[in-house]
């Protein structure tokens, strides 16, 4: 769990695709490491229901394109 793409600071547009400029470079960003500077990203978890109303949400879209 303590890879660098759960990290706070991974930015794939930087250089090393880290912001902390104290960190070591660490070659395997999708590989366990043991950076002193790690933090864990805060994400908003999309459950199930979310997804659902998505979808038709979707499907109507689709079915207006298609209709005559």
């Amino acid at each position: 769990m303590r890879v660098c793409l759960n990290c706070v600071s991974y930015d794939a547009r930087v250089a090393q695709e880290c912001r902390d400029r104290r960190a070591e470079p660490v070659a395997e960003k999708h590989r366990a490491n043991f950076c002193e500077y790690f933090e864990f990203v805060r994400r908003e978890f999309i459950g199930a229901e979310s997804a659902g109303s998505r979808e038709a949400t979707a499907r109507d879209q689709l079915k207006k394109l298609l209709s005559d």
